[in-house]
This record gives C-alpha cells, sequence and structure tokens, in this order.
C-alpha cells in the first residue's frame, strides 16, 4: 500500500512537474533537460557498476560518475551550445583511452584486476549514457518541447499503466518473461494499449508535429508510433531486470521513492530514445 501511494504520488506531482521544465524551459536547446539527463544518467551509472562490483566488475565512483557523465555531456555541448558532432567521438575516444593508459601506472599487483576495471568502464560509459544521448538529440527537431514531451509521455504511460492493469488483473497470467517472473500478459496488454492511445493522441492533437507523409492514415501513424515505443520501452525494462537478477537484488538502488533507484526510471526511456529519435526521422522528418 506504501508503495502504490508513492507511485501515484511520483506521477500526481512528477509528471506536471516534468511538463513544465520540458514546456517553460526551452531555452538553449532545452539544456535545463539536458542537464538534468546528465544527473540522472550519473546516478543511473552509479548503480549500474553497483551491479557490476557484484560480478567482481569494479571501478572507483570518482571514474563512474565522470565515465558515466561523457556521453550525455558531449552530446549536451553538441545540441546547447556549439553544435558540433565531433563531440561524442572524441568524447568516447577519451574516456576508453583513460581506462587503457591510467592501468599502467598502477602498482604491479592491482595489474590482475585491470581486465575487470577496463571492463567495467566501458559498461558505464556506453549504459545508460550512450543511450540517453538519443532523447537529447530529439532537441534539434522544430518544435522539440512537443517531441520531447510525447516521447516522455508514451515511456510514462507505457510503465505505470502495465504496473497499475498487472497489479488489478495480473494474477494468474504471470510468468510469461522468466527475466522477470512477476510481469502479467495483462500488464503487457496495458502497457502497450496506453502507448497506442498516446501516439494516436499525439498525431490527432498535433498535428502539425506529427503528421506523416509516409503514413497517410492518422490513426495507423499512432499505431505504429505507440506499438514501437511500447515494445522499446518493455525491453528496456526486462533488460534491467535481468541485469538485476543477475546483481540478485529487486531495484537498483532507493532514491526514487515508489520507483527504486534512477536506473530503475531511465530503463525504459534509455532503449527507447534511439527507437523514438530514429521513428520520428523516418515517419515525421
Amino acid at each position: 500500500m506504501k508503495k502504490l501511494i508513492q507511485r501515484l504520488l511520483l506521477f500526481v506531482i512528477g509528471l506536471p512537474l516534468v511538463a513544465v521544465v520540458v514546456l517553460f524551459l526551452p531555452q538553449k536547446n532545452h539544456l535545463a533537460v539536458n542537464i538534468i539527463i546528465i544527473i540522472l544518467n550519473a546516478l543511473g551509472a552509479v548503480e549500474f557498476a553497483s551491479m557490476l562490483k557484484t560480478r567482481s566488475l569494479r571501478i572507483s565512483n570518482p571514474e563512474v560518475i565522470i565515465l558515466g557523465s561523457l556521453c550525455p555531456i558531449a552530446m549536451t555541448m553538441t545540441v546547447s551550445f556549439y553544435n558540433n558532432s565531433r563531440f561524442l567521438p572524441f568524447f568516447l575516444t577519451a574516456g576508453c583511452a583513460w581506462l587503457l593508459i591510467s592501468r599502467i601506472f598502477f602498482a604491479a599487483n592491482k595489474f590482475e584486476d585491470s581486465l575487470n576495471q577496463i571492463s567495467a568502464g566501458i559498461g558505464v560509459i556506453i549504459y545508460p549514457g550512450l543511450f540517453m544521448t538519443w532523447m537529447i538529440r530529439l532537441a534539434l527537431f522544430p518544435h522539440a518541447d512537443l517531441i520531447i514531451l510525447v516521447f516522455l509521455l508514451l515511456v510514462i504511460a507505457n510503465d505505470s499503466c502495465a504496473w497499475a492493469i498487472g497489479m488489478l488483473f495480473g494474477r494468474g497470467n504471470q510468468g510469461v518473461v522468466s527475466a522477470s517472473p512477476n510481469k502479467s500478459v495483462a500488464g503487457f496488454a496495458g502497457g502497450f494499449t496506453a502507448s497506442v492511445l498516446v501516439g494516436i493522441g499525439s498525431v490527432h492533437f498535433a498535428p502539425h508535429v506529427f503528421t506523416s507523409p509516409r503514413l497517410h492514415s492518422p490513426v495507423v501513424t499512432g499505431i505504429v508510433l505507440g506499438l514501437c515505443c511500447a515494445a522499446a520501452a518493455s525491453l528496456g525494462d526486462l533488460a534491467e531486470s535481468v541485469m538485476k537478477r543477475s546483481a540478485n537484488i529487486k531495484d537498483s538502488g532507493s532514491i526514487i521513492p515508489g520507483r527504486g533507484g534512477a536506473l530503475d526510471t531511465l530503463d525504459s526511456i534509455a532503449l527507447t530514445a534511439p527507437v523514438y529519435y530514429g521513428l520520428y526521422r523516418v515517419l515525421f522528418n
């Protein structure tokens, strides 16, 4: 009951706050949104590193924060300040080079841990940071405020409705995916339905942003957008469930009441971001 109340409060308070930031702070190509992404990503990287430590893939927290933030910072510099596409590959190369070269100067008795540390470092560079760069890139589209808001609504609707419908009607149809035995057919159906409704609604209420020159039926366009994003969001959630089961933990952290850790919030967003970006380019641009 306590978790239910926390999730409802998070939804009622958090969603309007997100909408305010997206709609009313568009300066510098949504720099405010990008800074929030960088902070959440750094927290998520720390949580991911904690999972890796359970498998002896250890790396220091200062390195985790810096390496995990490289990709979002690079993309923010590109989008909000310099419009230079070289930042991301340069930052990626610099981060990997640091992991390789810095180990040369370790004491000899620490060399045996170097491969594990390098592997962990590359992991936190990629996840969730590299995936989240695609959300930052959304700010480059015209009408970016609506595009970002619809993206978040697609993911939040999927996650919230999958959880709520699963709680109400999931008993007896759980265990369909071994990665997350508590997930139910009813929950998946509720999540997909919610995302499809958001997709159809976006095409209907913002046709100047979501009219497709390739799919001439607005309803079909909304369904395609909703289904693809729902699939990506569900897979992102399940992928993190696999990692948590490997680390033998229930939540990635406890920083967000009712949800768990930052990574528990970013998992669906991270995998959906490149899918949504690609879909928008193909369907509407």
